[in-house]
């Protein structure tokens, strides 16, 4: 057993457990998977690499961290805000860049590890632009996390940890957009990703998939330990919480809401520009520019052309007649079981 900077004891998974998950999630394979407790966060074993670099990650009062649990929004929250950040007048250069080259995703560097991906080769978009942003350094020790270390002030970075596997001192000393989706979307959407991205490559059932996410079993689960974390501090001044379902049935009041926590003093007809610019039928369109560059290179290409790709239909509801009776009973035992004892609530229509 190891225990790591933040006070979390690491166990791997073994036996059933461990052979389970990996029939499933077979992009798993071999890399092993691991519980961070408390919390039970399930984990891929690479992740213990970066945990302690992570947890120490040197922050500054000019950084704006996107945190999500996975399928919550996380893209289009990373496009609105690098896009008020740093392009308001949507006339940056970089904004032809892969989003996550302008937002790194922080922890990415675990799922790289796979063994049903290729390892980049140098002139993969992925490798070139690590070189320019890190000269002289070695993959081997994180792309992702060292660009973003390297990110260009002002930084916006991704991540889909919780805020106690996250830097100590971020919300004493950036600023925290945490964005969260109802559970009946988020396990719609989850699941799909899963069988789309060869470093997940989930082979099972929805009706499984439905069973490891009221299980706590999924990929940076539990869910509901991820909101109550954010929920319980959403009132400190450096966080600001968002329901996915709010920014799309209120766009506008949201970014303005936005624009005040951010001090990006951005102009109402600015904003109406920035409200089109990142919607999802615009960011559709720039699908290669807002999805993560070489990321096609990790899909699977029979899922997409069956099911659609990274941006199927952004909306809220698209769970209705996903669930049989039974599975929609079994969310709704998880909501009860673990959401209404802290006062959230979540819209599934809109």
């Amino acid at each position: 057993m190891t225990c790591v900077a933040s006070g979390h004891e690491v166990v791997p998974l073994e036996g059933d457990e461990l052979c389970r998950q990996e029939k499933d999630f077979t992009g798993y394979a071999d890399m092993g998977i691991v519980r961070f407790n408390p919390g039970s966060w399930l984990l891929v074993a690479p992740f213990t690499k970066f945990a302690d670099k992570i947890y120490k990650f040197p922050v500054k009062s000019s950084d704006v961290y996107i945190v999500t649990w996975p399928k919550c929004g996380t893209t289009w929250c990373q496009e609105i805000v690098w896009t008020m950040r740093n392009n308001p007048n949507l006339d940056h250069p970089m904004a032809k860049l892969p989003v996550n080259a302008r937002v790194p995703f922080l922890e990415f560097d675990m799922l790289l590890q796979s063994k049903l991906l290729k390892p980049p080769g140098p002139d993969d978009p992925m490798m070139q632009g690590f070189k320019k942003m890190c000269p002289g350094k070695d993959p081997a020790d994180g792309l992702f996390f060292q660009m973003s270390e390297a990110s260009p002030d002002p930084r916006t970075i991704k991540s889909h940890l919780p805020l106690s596997l996250l830097p100590t001192d971020m919300l004493k000393t950036s600023k925290v957009v945490y964005v969260a989706r109802n559970p009946k979307d988020v396990v719609v959407s989850f699941h799909h990703h899963c069988k789309m991205f060869k470093n997940h490559n989930y082979t099972g059932s929805f009706e499984d998939f439905v069973q490891y996410f009221v299980n706590d079993d999924l990929l940076y689960g539990p869910y509901w330990l991820h909101l109550k974390e954010a929920w319980e501090r959403r009132d400190e001044p450096n966080l600001h919480f968002i329901f996915y379902e709010d920014l799309k049935s209120n766009n506008i009041e949201e970014l303005k809401k936005l624009n005040t926590f951010l001090g990006t003093n951005i102009a109402d007809t600015q904003l109406e520009k920035i409200s089109h610019y990142t919607s999802f039928n615009e960011m559709k369109t720039r699908a290669d520019v807002v999805s993560s560059g070489s990321a096609s290179n990790f899909m699977n290409v029979e899922v997409i052309e069956k099911d659609g790709g990274f941006f199927r239909k952004g909306k809220v509801g698209d769970w209705k007649g996903k669930y049989t009776p039974e599975l929609e009973a079994k969310i709704d035992d998880w909501v009860k079981k673990n959401l209404q004892g802290f006062g959230i609530n979540f819209k599934y229509v809109t």
